[in-house]
Protein backbone atom coordinates (compact mmCIF):
# COMPACT_ATOMS: atom_id res chain seq x y z
CA UNK A 1 0.00 0.00 0.00
CA UNK A 2 3.21 2.01 0.61
CA UNK A 3 4.13 2.06 -2.96
CA UNK A 4 1.02 2.64 -4.34
CA UNK A 5 1.03 5.59 -2.08
CA UNK A 6 4.11 6.60 -3.37
CA UNK A 7 3.65 6.62 -7.43
CA UNK A 8 -0.03 8.38 -5.91
CA UNK A 9 1.73 11.37 -5.55
CA UNK A 10 4.83 10.77 -7.69
CA UNK A 11 2.47 11.14 -10.75
CA UNK A 12 1.41 15.00 -9.86
CA UNK A 13 5.47 15.60 -9.36
CA UNK A 14 6.35 13.46 -12.25
CA UNK A 15 3.99 16.02 -14.55
CA UNK A 16 6.68 19.14 -13.77
CA UNK A 17 9.98 16.70 -12.49
CA UNK A 18 10.01 14.23 -15.44
CA UNK A 19 9.99 17.04 -18.44
CA UNK A 20 12.66 19.01 -16.79
CA UNK A 21 14.58 16.29 -17.07
CA UNK A 22 14.44 15.82 -20.52
CA UNK A 23 15.28 19.50 -20.72
CA UNK A 24 18.86 19.30 -18.56
CA UNK A 25 19.76 15.97 -19.84
CA UNK A 26 19.33 17.07 -23.50
CA UNK A 27 21.94 19.57 -22.94
CA UNK A 28 24.08 17.86 -20.51
CA UNK A 29 24.48 14.78 -22.66
CA UNK A 30 26.01 15.87 -25.77
CA UNK A 31 23.24 17.06 -27.71
CA UNK A 32 22.99 20.39 -30.44
CA UNK A 33 21.20 23.17 -30.15
CA UNK A 34 18.46 21.50 -32.20
CA UNK A 35 18.02 18.98 -30.08
CA UNK A 36 17.54 20.90 -27.29
CA UNK A 37 15.11 22.46 -29.12
CA UNK A 38 13.40 19.65 -29.85
CA UNK A 39 13.45 18.16 -26.41
CA UNK A 40 12.55 21.35 -25.18
CA UNK A 41 8.68 20.86 -27.54
CA UNK A 42 8.86 17.15 -26.52
CA UNK A 43 9.32 17.84 -23.08
CA UNK A 44 6.49 20.26 -22.91
CA UNK A 45 4.36 17.56 -24.70
CA UNK A 46 5.14 14.85 -22.61
CA UNK A 47 4.57 16.54 -19.51
CA UNK A 48 0.98 17.11 -20.93
CA UNK A 49 0.26 13.39 -21.27
CA UNK A 50 1.65 13.26 -18.04
CA UNK A 51 -1.10 15.43 -16.62
CA UNK A 52 -3.65 13.85 -18.48
CA UNK A 53 -3.01 10.28 -17.59
CA UNK A 54 -2.76 11.39 -13.86
CA UNK A 55 -6.31 12.82 -13.60
CA UNK A 56 -7.60 10.51 -15.40
CA UNK A 57 -6.34 8.16 -12.89
CA UNK A 58 -7.45 10.57 -10.10
CA UNK A 59 -10.93 10.61 -11.54
CA UNK A 60 -11.15 7.17 -10.50
CA UNK A 61 -13.56 7.66 -6.65
CA UNK A 62 -11.35 4.14 -5.41
CA UNK A 63 -8.48 6.38 -6.22
CA UNK A 64 -9.02 9.67 -4.48
CA UNK A 65 -10.80 8.12 -1.22
CA UNK A 66 -7.67 5.20 -1.03
CA UNK A 67 -4.92 7.94 -2.15
CA UNK A 68 -3.34 4.86 -4.03
CA UNK A 69 -3.08 3.76 -7.28
CA UNK A 70 -3.60 0.19 -8.52
CA UNK A 71 -1.23 -1.93 -9.07
CA UNK A 72 -1.73 -2.16 -12.86
CA UNK A 73 -1.37 1.90 -12.33
CA UNK A 74 1.87 1.36 -10.84
CA UNK A 75 3.02 -0.80 -13.33
CA UNK A 76 2.13 1.62 -16.61
CA UNK A 77 3.65 4.49 -14.47
CA UNK A 78 6.87 2.67 -13.67
CA UNK A 79 7.53 1.79 -17.09
CA UNK A 80 6.56 5.22 -19.14
CA UNK A 81 8.54 7.26 -16.55
CA UNK A 82 11.92 4.83 -16.56
CA UNK A 83 11.28 5.14 -20.30
CA UNK A 84 10.91 8.97 -19.75
CA UNK A 85 14.31 8.61 -17.86
CA UNK A 86 16.68 6.84 -20.46
CA UNK A 87 15.42 8.93 -22.92
CA UNK A 88 17.03 11.97 -21.44
CA UNK A 89 20.09 9.90 -21.14
CA UNK A 90 19.89 7.93 -24.60
CA UNK A 91 18.12 10.41 -26.56
CA UNK A 92 21.47 11.18 -28.86
CA UNK A 93 22.36 7.43 -29.51
CA UNK A 94 18.75 5.68 -29.75
CA UNK A 95 16.64 7.95 -31.30
CA UNK A 96 13.79 4.81 -31.11
CA UNK A 97 13.28 5.70 -28.09
CA UNK A 98 11.76 8.68 -28.25
CA UNK A 99 8.86 6.68 -30.33
CA UNK A 100 9.04 4.02 -28.02
CA UNK A 101 7.74 6.73 -25.06
CA UNK A 102 5.06 8.45 -26.97
CA UNK A 103 3.31 5.00 -27.67
CA UNK A 104 3.75 4.08 -24.28
CA UNK A 105 2.54 7.18 -22.71
CA UNK A 106 -0.59 6.33 -25.46
CA UNK A 107 -1.17 3.30 -23.91
CA UNK A 108 -1.22 4.25 -20.90
CA UNK A 109 -3.52 6.73 -22.00
CA UNK A 110 -6.02 4.45 -23.52
CA UNK A 111 -5.64 2.19 -20.42
CA UNK A 112 -6.40 4.97 -17.99
CA UNK A 113 -9.21 5.83 -20.06
CA UNK A 114 -10.65 2.28 -19.79
CA UNK A 115 -9.67 1.89 -16.24
CA UNK A 116 -11.86 5.23 -15.66
CA UNK A 117 -14.93 3.51 -17.68
CA UNK A 118 -14.50 0.44 -15.91
CA UNK A 119 -14.93 1.48 -12.65
CA UNK A 120 -17.67 3.82 -13.75
CA UNK A 121 -19.85 1.09 -15.07
CA UNK A 122 -18.87 -1.01 -11.82
CA UNK A 123 -20.32 1.53 -9.94
CA UNK A 124 -23.55 2.31 -12.24
CA UNK A 125 -24.42 -1.54 -12.06
CA UNK A 126 -23.84 -0.97 -8.22
CA UNK A 127 -26.41 1.43 -7.84
CA UNK A 128 -28.68 -0.04 -10.91
CA UNK A 129 -28.48 -3.25 -7.83
CA UNK A 130 -29.45 -1.03 -5.08
CA UNK A 131 -32.46 0.73 -6.92
CA UNK A 132 -33.80 -2.64 -8.21
CA UNK A 133 -32.66 -3.73 -4.59
CA UNK A 134 -35.00 -0.79 -3.06
CA UNK A 135 -38.11 -1.16 -4.92
CA UNK A 136 -37.97 -4.86 -4.66
CA UNK A 137 -37.66 -5.10 -1.12
CA UNK A 138 -38.08 -1.29 0.10
CA UNK A 139 -38.03 -0.41 3.64
CA UNK A 140 -41.35 0.72 4.88
CA UNK A 141 -41.37 3.05 7.86
CA UNK A 142 -43.18 1.46 10.48
CA UNK A 143 -46.73 3.47 12.07
CA UNK A 144 -48.85 5.55 9.89
CA UNK A 145 -47.57 6.54 6.52
CA UNK A 146 -47.04 10.42 6.40
CA UNK A 147 -48.17 10.87 2.87
CA UNK A 148 -51.97 10.06 1.96
CA UNK A 149 -52.69 7.39 -0.45
CA UNK A 150 -54.71 7.78 -3.62
CA UNK A 151 -57.37 5.27 -2.55
CA UNK A 152 -57.54 6.19 0.79
CA UNK A 153 -60.20 9.25 0.52
CA UNK A 154 -62.53 10.15 2.73
CA UNK A 155 -66.04 10.89 1.39
CA UNK A 156 -66.53 13.80 3.07
CA UNK A 157 -63.41 15.91 1.48
CA UNK A 158 -64.56 18.94 -0.99
CA UNK A 159 -62.88 17.62 -3.84
CA UNK A 160 -64.28 13.91 -4.19
CA UNK A 161 -67.70 15.95 -5.30
CA UNK A 162 -65.68 17.53 -8.10
CA UNK A 163 -64.43 14.18 -9.39
CA UNK A 164 -64.60 14.37 -13.50
CA UNK A 165 -66.05 10.73 -14.16
CA UNK A 166 -64.29 10.83 -17.06
CA UNK A 167 -61.17 10.66 -15.14
CA UNK A 168 -61.30 8.54 -12.16
CA UNK A 169 -58.79 8.97 -9.52
CA UNK A 170 -56.37 6.02 -10.28
CA UNK A 171 -56.02 3.06 -8.36
CA UNK A 172 -52.39 2.73 -8.57
CA UNK A 173 -50.46 4.23 -6.02
CA UNK A 174 -47.86 4.58 -7.85
CA UNK A 175 -49.72 7.48 -9.94
CA UNK A 176 -49.22 10.94 -8.70
CA UNK A 177 -51.57 13.34 -10.05
CA UNK A 178 -50.39 17.03 -9.80
CA UNK A 179 -53.22 19.69 -10.20
CA UNK A 180 -52.12 22.68 -12.27
CA UNK A 181 -54.34 25.11 -10.85
CA UNK A 182 -56.68 25.17 -8.13
CA UNK A 183 -60.41 24.74 -8.38
CA UNK A 184 -62.36 27.75 -7.32
CA UNK A 185 -65.58 27.78 -4.84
Amino acid sequence: MILRRVFYYWQFVAVGALPLWLMVAASVFGSTAWQVLGATFGAVTIGFGLLVVSLLFFARKEVRVDKAVSWADVGVLTLWHALIVLMGVYSVTAPWLSVLVVLVGLGAFWFALWELFDAARKRVREAMVYIDETARFGTVPSGPSPFPTMTDRPSGRPDSARQDPAHPTPADPSVIIIQEKPADN
